[in-house]
């Protein structure tokens, strides 16, 4: 077994590995850009070294700096994580040539599944599902009817003199094809399988130096915006069994093909309107770690680091095919530094606060039974922090950040993975949701009421998913997850109970004239421009006249609230039954408080009965003409300023080019005008919503 192993990433991913090293006992060492000098995963280290500036390919991109790192500390082995060098030959042959391990699948086998059309070539003569399709001259009508039927409808042609979606047809039948043919006016055309209600769908295989491979069962991550994954799952809530053991040894067999060892996934593209569960064809090879690896690590049980260390070390699979077990559902959820309510723009800047929904302690916790292969099981330490509710529920975050840290523009935007483990998909999704309001970030914007807002959305309840089910869902953007009547009268008795924590304390300031007042008892709380009349009695809440059993504590400052919605029977020590309990986030605001949870954020007013009905006749602030500004709309680098002062613009024409998070954003004028001012340069680091220039 190795003595030292050298992660070569950054971030969670570092983290990740290094715990379940320390829980092998090997030692570790980091390496990092000046942006990264103290972060967790440098602290978490035995040994570190510096590798240059913050931009990735100045640092953790140089191939011959991570080698002469290792080297330098007698490192004999290197994990690549995810990302970065992970999937590039070059340095897997390099670390061989150096005499390095590589904790991941041998070169060729990455050469291989790194080509595109070589990996398809490969798919099919191992046996695999590829996409039919059928490019080549075609030489009538005739040909391409029987080529499409072949195929089977609906098919995709396209034009191949096309382009940027232009000469594209699809066809549901012979006629189609004959017009589709007609408009074209080109011998060269592609004709494929066009996949209806597309699943993406994902086989984790499993491999060693010795020939075994097996297959760790499927995930699903079909939930995406702009094809980056946004929620995975496992298992998959459309595959059945015959399907699952389809996909798995067909994996396999690719897999054995190339010779691969290590981990490593099969990404398949699923048709969700063939209910026969048959349609799923290869997409390609990710020879590395996923990001999505936990949701099979908690369904199986096995920590997939662990394995890929002993494979790399030489070591055989400690266990076959039908010993790999699936218990329960497992749903991962990634937090990023991203503000969905501004059309998910990324965001930069220190976490002011950050505390997840776990233990404060962030190392290890105890391991479980060892499993036929040594590795934790669902309960053990190395696979991540984690706590478990109970026998029912397990919550784990796998990150790379602490508070006080500073989320940089110079590298992906995730904060943190949250997976929940329960024994049905339902219970996982309630896991989750409870665990997303309990997930406290300040500082920059999160996706959090997202993340929430789909895991809740009766779609996903359904398990009705496609690769389209965010465009499709929300069209128009996010502006949060709908409440219900229930949830809002519990947000009204809340902010009204956390109002009166605040009068009664103003009430004690010493030093003040006249007598002390006591809180008000009844308040009016508007929601979402709703009132609502709160009454405060005694031990009880109503809200419009209904009762709304709560038991909760508040001290002003408090960031969370705990609120125990009670029920109508008793425990064991006579206190009335907790039917259940929501986290909220609250925040002061001017007359009342932001409160946040189940996926949405609600600027709640609180006043005094006897005083609400004056607020109608309050002057309502006018926000100022913004307009002629062109503002930064997120945190970034100014890197080019295509007008100067005095220059006509016209409406859609580009003016900046801002980068955030590896993106380029162009930003154009919303109007024709003339630049008055330019009050930024290229090179300019810029807050967001920064004066660029003015137009006049």
């Amino acid at each position: 077994m190795f003595k030292k192993i050298l992660v070569a990433n950054r971030g969670e991913i570092a983290c990740r590995v290094m715990r379940t090293a320390k829980a092998m006992g090997i030692a570790t060492v980091a390496v990092y850009s000046d942006a990264d000098a103290r972060a967790p995963h440098v602290l978490m280290a035995d040994e570190r070294v510096r590798l240059g500036p913050p931009p990735a390919a100045e640092s953790y991109l140089l191939a011959d700096l991570i080698l002469a790192a290792a080297k330098e500390t007698g490192a004999d082995a290197i994990h690549p994580g995810y990302g970065f060098l992970s999937e590039r030959e070059s340095f897997a042959r390099a670390c061989a040539e150096a005499g390095i391990a590589f904790i991941g699948p041998p070169p060729k086998a990455i050469a291989a599944m790194g080509d595109k059309i070589e990996s398809k070539k490969l798919a099919k003569e191992a046996g695999v599902n590829v996409v039919p399709g059928y490019l080549g001259e075609i030489a009538d009508t005739e040909e391409a009817v029987t080529i499409a039927k072949d195929i089977g409808f609906p098919v995709m042609m396209k034009a191949s003199a096309g382009g940027g979606g232009k000469g594209m047809r699809l066809a549901w039948s012979e006629q189609d094809v004959r017009e589709g043919l007609a408009s074209f006016g080109d011998d060269r055309v592609f004709i494929e399988k066009f996949i209806e209600s597309p699943r993406h769908i994902e086989i984790q295989v499993l491999g060693d130096q010795h020939g075994n491979v097996v297959y760790l069962h499927e995930r699903e991550c079909s939930i995406q915006r702009r094809h980056q994954k946004v929620v995975e799952e496992a298992p998959s809530p459309f595959v059945t069994p015959k399907m699952r053991k389809a996909m798995g040894e067909q994996a396999v067999a690719l897999a054995k093909a190339v010779g691969y060892y290590s981990a490593g996934t099969v990404e398949l593209i699923v048709s969700g309107a063939d209910t026969s569960g048959e349609s799923f064809y290869f997409l390609e090879m990710n020879t590395r770690l996923q990001v999505e690896h936990p949701v099979t690590e908690e369904i199986t049980g096995l920590d997939l680091v662990e394995q890929m260390i002993r494979v790399a070390a030489g070591e055989k699979l400690a266990f076959g095919q039908d010993d790999v077990t699936l218990d329960g559902w497992a749903i991962e959820t990634r937090v990023y530094a991203e503000d969905p309510y501004r059309g998910f723009l990324p965001s930069i800047g220190r976490l002011i606060r950050y505390n997840p929904p776990v233990e404060a302690d962030r190392h290890p916790r105890e391991s479980g039974d060892p499993s036929p292969s040594g590795s934790a099981k669902r309960d053990g330490g190395e696979m991540g922090p984690r706590f478990r509710g109970g026998d029912e529920v397990v919550v784990r975050v796998d990150d790379g950040v602490a508070e006080g840290g500073e989320v940089s523009m110079f590298y992906d935007p995730m904060i943190a993975k949250l997976i929940t483990w329960a024994p049905t998909r339902e219970e996982a999704a309630d896991a989750q949701v409870a665990a997303l309001d309990a997930f406290e970030i300040e500082g920059p914007g999160h996706n959090i009421d997202f993340l929430s807002a789909l895991v809740q959305h009766p779609r996903f309840r359904e398990g009705n998913l496609t690769t389209g089910f965010i465009a499709e869902e929300y069209p128009d953007g996010f502006t949060g997850a709908p409440a219900s009547p229930e949830l809002i009268r519990t947000l009204a008795a809340v902010a009204a109970f956390a109002a009166t924590a605040h009068a009664d304390r103003a009430r004690r300031i010493d030093g003040q004239l006249g007598r002390p007042l006591s809180p008000p008892g009844d308040w009016t709380v508007t929601i979402d421009g709703d009132d609502h009349a709160v009454t405060l009695a005694g031990d009880g809440i109503t809200v419009d006249g209904e009762d709304v059993p709560l038991a909760m504590e508040y001290t002003p400052g408090d960031r969370m609230i705990e609120a125990d919605l009670l029920g109508d029977g008793e425990d064991e020590d006579g206190e009335r039954h907790i039917a259940s309990t929501l986290s909220i986030r609250i925040a002061a605001i001017r007359a009342g408080f932001r409160l946040t949870t189940r996926g949405a954020s609600h600027a709640v007013r609180v006043l005094p009965a006897r005083i609400a009905p004056y607020a109608r006749h309050m002057i309502e602030k006018v926000p100022p003409d913004l307009s002629k500004f062109l503002l930064c709309p997120m945190p970034g680098l100014l890197v080019r300023l295509d007008v100067d002062a005095g220059d006509h613009v016209e409406p859609g024409q580009p003016l900046a080019v801002v980068e955030a998070m590896k993106m380029e954003n162009i930003l154009r004028a919303d109007k024709a005008g003339i630049v008055a001012k330019v009050n930024a340069q290229a090179g300019d680091s810029l807050a967001v919503d920064e004066v660029i220039l003015e137009l006049e």
